[in-house]
């Protein structure tokens, strides 16, 4: 009878091993700190900012980018709006650019003590409190548009219903027509699982750090970066994620391309983008509310337990070469491998 021969180790496994080793190496770059010999050198208004940018994350001459539909500004200074006095008001629109001017403290004011001057140009500026502005604008910077805009909740309940759409209506079209999907007919590919697994477990950070770091998480909105050698160890770990999607999501797609026809490679890559859509909005959720450690655990589990016992051909026929998850006849030929 032929000898049943092992495949060489799939090379998901070198994924793996390169994102490990990624995690391993990220690290945060901590400054040297100030003694009070240095800050000696600054007065205490310096001080005062220099706190104030600690604390709120932006200091003077920091770019905003209006998100709402307009906001306004008063010309006059806070302490005549305090007092009653008449002002007047200038009004921004969406999508203009505002640079901070001057950022004042008003501890008599009983709504928001902070006050902060923004300029679009030279004829246009005025006050307006930090929290009406916060609310109003988004930092200058590709990065904090993106996390504002997918932190949205209009946004994120509008996702929630269309993927829960695309994912009922692509289950049905897959599983009508027998094709691939993964975790209930996969490939012999562990890449397609891995990027379900990294998205969940992307998703799960991504809550955890804004329940149990939100200071840190701030910092990173106001000055993001995609570098994760140059941020605290658990973004570092966040951002690592992120490239790891983006590498194994263009893993996948090189693979799945190479094992299915061009159709049905395109309805199993839509089908992937569904669960990955599905994981990224379950996962973020209920993180959020602690459900989502014990879901996250259960589902590591299934996916590596359903792949390793369904999907992963381990073997080939010494007969005509077909893959097979383990000894006994092939599905092709007939023949018995031992």
């Amino acid at each position: 009878m032929p000898r049943l021969e092992l495949l060489t180790a799939h090379k998901a496994t070198i994924m793996i091993a390169l994102t490990a080793v990624a995690l391993l190496m990220s690290s945060c770059h901590n400054g040297k700190a100030e003694t009070s010999a240095d800050t000696a050198r600054y007065t205490q208004e310096q001080i005062d900012s220099m706190t104030f940018a600690d604390t709120h994350h932006y200091s003077e001459n920091y770019n905003f980018v209006v998100k709402k539909d307009s906001i306004n500004l008063v010309k006059q200074q806070p302490e005549e709006i305090l007092n009653n006095m008449f002002t007047d008001t200038v009004t921004v629109y969406r999508h203009d650019h505002l640079a901070v001017a001057e950022i004042r403290i008003i501890p008599k004011d009983s709504i928001d003590s902070v006050w902060v001057q923004v300029a679009r140009d030279q004829e246009t500026f005025g006050w307006i409190h930090e929290s009406v502005l916060m609310k109003s604008v988004v930092p200058n910077d590709p990065i904090s548009q993106f996390i504002s805009t997918f932190s949205d909740t209009h946004l994120l309940l509008f996702l929630i219903i269309i993927s829960a759409i695309s994912a009922a209506y692509l289950m049905r079209t897959i599983f009508k027509r027998n094709a691939k999907i993964v975790h209930f007919n996969d490939i012999n590919s562990f890449y397609p699982t891995l990027l379900a697994i990294v998205v969940a477990s992307s998703a799960t950070l991504y809550s955890s750090i804004q329940t149990f770091a939100p200071d840190t998480w701030q910092h990173f909105y106001f000055h993001p970066t995609l570098n994760p050698f140059n941020v605290p160890p658990i973004l570092g770990v966040f951002l690592v994620s992120v490239w790891a999607i983006i590498i194994i999501g263009l893993a996948v797609v090189d693979v799945v391309r190479n094992i299915l026809p061009t159709g049905e490679a395109l309805l199993y890559l839509c089908g992937l983008a569904g669960v990955c859509a599905v994981n990224y909005i379950v996962f973020s959720i209920t993180t959020l509310y602690y459900i989502g450690y014990p879901l996250f655990a259960a589902y590591l589990y299934f996916s590596v337990r359903i792949y390793l016992k369904r999907f992963r051909y381990a073997y080939i026929c010494g007969n005509c070469g077909a893959r097979m998850s383990g000894k006994g006849r092939c599905k092709v030929c007939g023949t018995m491998n031992y």
